[in-house]
């Protein structure tokens, strides 16, 4: 016990020493979860200028020219491979270069721009977007374009730009979220010229074709108050170095035609000025990286959703049932309902992060992984109920439906490669808990001090509880005052505006809500992990209600009588309102003891019970993928005669 103890201490201190812990830049959520409403940091809603347009209309002219000329989805999809004079193709037009500054070879495209063309490619082919954006979003040229040097940017970035593929290489077969497990070391050599990489690293996109890697490493530990402080370091590696290895070929459900897989570094000897950074600074660089590397991510579910959109029209008008086409049956029109609006909510997240992160006046980490966290689970409902609403239709290949003669809509492969979505660059559960974390940091960095002193921390306990009470002696009077939205709305219909005085007033409730759980359960907080998604749910529905809000203004501003739109956006937040007032009742009215009481019962194998009758009575069961005859329980006198 006392060993895991120290190993879930040291992977705590890893985590919190690799965060950001300043706020250099306002953030609209961060201000959220304190109570604060600051509708004037997203509204006006800001929109791409004309000319950026422009030139992301052009350039998405050219790729749709070679998408159409070299790509079958469908057959990408069953070879599992995009063909390589298809990505030759991308990359004579520039596609691997889209973030890479034109100095250095690239396109030097905005990120607008480069959500919208990778947004395009994903709702053509989702197997072809990812070689794209694995390469640009979290690859060598991101961390690179952060965090390298000039030599590093003048060597590696035009390389990168002409078409080399790159890879992101953290994950490790026993090792995923947790980093303080990370096993795959960089030895330096005794001059220091180099280092020596050794270890394997899994699911790794790109890897097997990248001629560019950025590894993450175990270097030697410094020693911090007497004690080992493990250090993770970010190398670039050529793969043409001996010793490395591609060890296996990963498949998958869904995104078939990507290449992943399990990579072996023995002895590889790496440059010492292939560091990224300084040593030690591995952690911070991947997750600044993902800041605005995963922003693909929704941008992918926003286009998935439009195409969606498009393809549903036809089918809800001409598909009749019970006298009338289904789209008035209620049921469905439900589904169709949340479809338009969720679409709407996932365009306007996406555009305003990606607005933000292009200004550079905004911290938009919780932007960031809200935007991900909330449109891959949205896009993923949308999906379902596509399917359902297409029926057997939707089940059926798109493959089958062409050979009898009828529309190959391929709900069924989109499907597949939308679920990879809620797992990729931080599953929906990491999100959850990186969100909470930076939700919960006005009260963890004035509480914990006090109840849990580290060892160095700047204040004494007494000048810990001395700041708190300063602190809350002002900020929790605040919670219970009247709230405002602070900025004047023209073109937001009544029920709307309402919607806005309904955040401003939610955020509030919100944010003393979460220092009175704080209170209640102090250090174990940590432990009530459904309690913390809660609040983060309702985080990120109040953050996407805003966005659409925002949006909303500004295109009534140019369209002041369009009532439909009134009526999407009134919907989508009155939906949110109910989703806000479920979470707000699970927090304090719940049964996570008894979850965790059934849970821990079937980890012991309490129910061991309920797999008899399956074991006894069936012909076949698999142990470890292997199919294994087993003898059916039946009487003799009972068995059919052949």
């Amino acid at each position: 016990m006392a060993s895991h103890d120290h190993e879930k201490q040291a992977a705590m201190d890893l985590a919190e020493d690799s965060r950001q812990t300043s706020w250099d830049h306002p953030s609209f959520v961060a201000e959220l979860f304190k109570g604060n409403f600051r509708f004037d940091l997203i509204s006006p809603f800001p929109e791409q200028n004309a000319e950026d347009k422009r030139i992301g209309d052009e350039y998405m002219e050219k790729v749709r020219v070679v998408m159409e000329q070299y790509i079958d989805p469908e057959k990408v999809d069953r070879e599992e491979e995009v063909p390589r004079e298809a990505l030759r193709a991308l990359a004579d037009i520039g596609c691997f270069g889209l973030k890479i500054p034109k100095e250095y070879g690239g396109l030097g495209m905005s990120q607008t721009n480069y959500n919208r063309i990778v947004s395009y490619i994903a709702s053509y082919c989702a197997s072809t977007s990812v070689y794209i954006s694995s390469h640009l979003s979290i690859g060598v040229p991101q961390p690179l374009k952060l965090f390298g040097t000039k030599a590093q940017k003048e060597k590696f970035l035009p390389r990168l730009a002409k078409g080399a593929i790159s890879a992101f290489a953290l994950t490790e077969p026993s090792v995923g979220s947790d980093p303080a497990k990370m096993a795959t070391t960089a030895t330096p050599s005794e001059d220091g010229s180099y280092y020596l990489l050794n270890g394997e690293k899994l699911w790794c996109t790109n890897g097997p074709v990248a001629e560019l890697l950025v590894v993450m490493c175990v270097t030697p530990p410094k020693i911090v108050n007497g004690k080992e402080k493990k250090q993770i370091s970010a190398f670039v590696v050529d793969t043409d170095t001996p010793g490395f290895e591609v060890v296996h070929v990963c498949r998958f459900m869904g995104v078939r035609g990507i290449q992943n897989g399990l990579l072996r570094f023995t002895n590889v000897k790496v440059p010492a000025e292939n560091l990224i950074g300084k040593t030690g600074d591995g952690l911070k660089i991947a997750l600044t990286t993902l800041n605005t590397g995963r922003l693909t991510v929704p941008a992918t579910c926003a286009g998935g959703g439009k195409a969606a959109l498009r393809h549903l029209q036809d089918w809800v008008n001409d598909r009749v049932q019970w006298g009338a086409p289904i789209h008035k049956h209620q049921a469905v029109g439900k589904k169709l309902a949340d479809a338009a609006s969720n679409t709407f909510a996932m365009e306007a997240i996406n555009d305003l992060a990606c607005a933000l992160a292009e200004r550079g006046d905004a911290d938009i980490r919780l932007e960031s992984a809200m935007a991900k966290y909330y449109c891959t689970e949205t896009g993923w409902k949308m999906c379902d109920d596509v399917l359902q609403v297409r029926g057997g239709r939707g089940f059926e290949t798109a493959a089958s439906l062409r050979a009898r003669g009828e529309k190959p809509m391929a709900v069924e492969m989109s499907m597949r490669n939308a679920r990879i979505s809620r797992i990729i660059e931080g599953t929906s559960e990491i999100m959850q808990l990186f969100i909470a974390r930076e939700a919960m940091d006005t009260h963890v960095s004035r509480v914990m001090p006090i109840l849990m002193p580290r060892p160095g921390q700047k204040d004494s306990k007494f000048q810990a509880i001395l700041k708190a009470f300063k602190f809350y002696a002002l900020w929790y009077p605040k919670t219970w005052m009247p709230a405002s939205i602070g900025v004047t709305t023209k073109h937001l219909s009544k029920s709307n505006v309402d919607h806005l005085h309904y955040i401003a007033r939610t955020a509030k409730r919100l944010a003393r809500t979460m220092f009175h759980t704080m209170a209640k359960f102090g250090p174990k907080l940590e432990f009530e992990q459904l309690v913390l998604a809660s609040f983060v749910d309702i985080g990120t529905d109040l953050f996407a209600m805003s966005t659409c809000l925002a949006r909303a203004e500004k295109l009534l501003s140019r369209n002041p009588n369009d009532e439909d739109l009134q009526n999407l956006v009134d919907y989508f937040c009155s939906s949110a309102r109910e989703r806000i007032k479920n979470n707000l009742m699970h927090v304090s009215r719940n049964h996570n003891r008894l979850l965790n009481k059934v849970s821990r019962a079937y980890a012991a194998g309490k129910f061991a019970w309920m797999d008899d009758a399956i074991y006894k009575g069936t012909a076949t069961h698999f142990d470890d993928g292997a199919p294994k005859r087993v003898s059916l329980n039946i009487p003799q006198e009972e068995q059919v005669p052949k």
